[in-house]
């Protein structure tokens, strides 16, 4: 009888152990982490997936929209390849809402971390650098992306357009407009298709109900939604269904058409107050590069 329990408990072990792992197989970070004598990396516990490189007396730092953390390790090499002098990066890729935030404020707290760098180069879309221009010297367009939706591998929703997420029982992973660009992108094509109706559908009613899941902060959890099955469609950029296929993860795109679509341009620019003024120009110029335009096609994004 001890054997027996005993067997019992080792198969329990095993089982919840393998549970737990299965539970953060998708986690980020999915970049891959720079060399160091110790990689502490402890899914779903001490995992930062959005700061990026030599937090210590960087010789460049760079503040990009979050939607583009899966270019930063070729984006980074190509770079530093190019301009070989530039080894000590520096690169956070937070909502943009949230990169204005530290802008202004001039710092940021990450758990118990604080981050007082300032930033030579911010990239980010259109309007934010638009509205941001006082802060910036030289600005530039460098990408363009668009809308698709993420579905689970053979689609068992059968997902076909924009208008079915907003079927009551249907769960959508849906990016908080509050504080990501794409989340107000995607609120703008629910109106162009069926206006306020279709709008406070997925917004107002699927929210109250648990339907539409507003993403805390980062459009990040969409995808992870989807992979960990709380999620059935998702509406994200192009570009994410793109990486999570060259990730070989479980995920289809379901593509909206071009007449009601959006096309979002991304604009980066050298801050006026940047305290490494040639290491932001020689990047604001890797990025009008044939490199730089290679490494955003390979990941879904069209260039100028």
């Amino acid at each position: 009888m001890n054997l027996a329990r005993s067997i019992t408990l080792i198969l329990l072990c095993m089982i919840m152990n393998n549970t737990h792992a299965q539970e953060h197989r998708y986690d980020p970070p999915w970049n891959s982490p720079p060399e160091s004598a110790v990689n502490f990396t402890v899914p779903g516990i001490d995992n930062v997936p959005d700061l990026y490189g030599d937090i210590v007396d960087p010789q460049l730092v760079v503040f990009f929209a979050g939607n583009q953390f899966m270019v930063m390790d070729d984006l980074l090499a190509a770079f530093k390849k190019k301009y070989p002098n530039y080894q000590r990066i520096f690169v956070e890729t937070l909502p943009p809402g949230i990169l204005a935030k530290q802008i202004e404020g001039g710092s940021i707290t990450i758990g118990n971390m604080r981050i007082d760098h300032k930033p030579d180069v911010y990239a980010a879309g259109k309007n934010r650098i638009d509205s941001m221009s006082a802060h910036f010297s030289r600005v530039e367009t460098y990408a363009f992306n668009k809308l698709a939706i993420m579905v689970p591998k053979g689609n068992p929703k059968e997902i076909k357009s924009i208008k079915d997420l907003a079927e009551p029982s249907l769960k959508v992973a849906m990016p908080n407009p509050a504080w990501e660009g794409i989340g107000r992108q995607i609120v703008s094509v629910y109106n162009r298709l069926g206006g306020e109706k279709l709008e406070n559908a997925i917004m107002k009613e699927k929210v109250a109900s648990g339907t539409t899941y507003l993403t805390k902060i980062h459009h990040r959890e969409s995808p992870m939604r989807i992979l960990y099955q709380q999620a059935e469609a998702a509406p994200v950029w192009y570009s994410e269904v793109v990486y999570q296929q060259l990730l070989d993860n479980p995920v289809e795109m379901v593509e909206i058409p071009e007449r009601d679509n959006i096309r979002a341009t991304y604009k980066i620019a050298e801050m006026k107050n940047a305290p490494r003024r040639q290491a932001a120009k020689d990047f604001v110029d890797f990025m009008q590069s044939e490199d730089a335009k290679a490494i955003y096609k390979k990941y879904g994004f069209e260039t100028p």
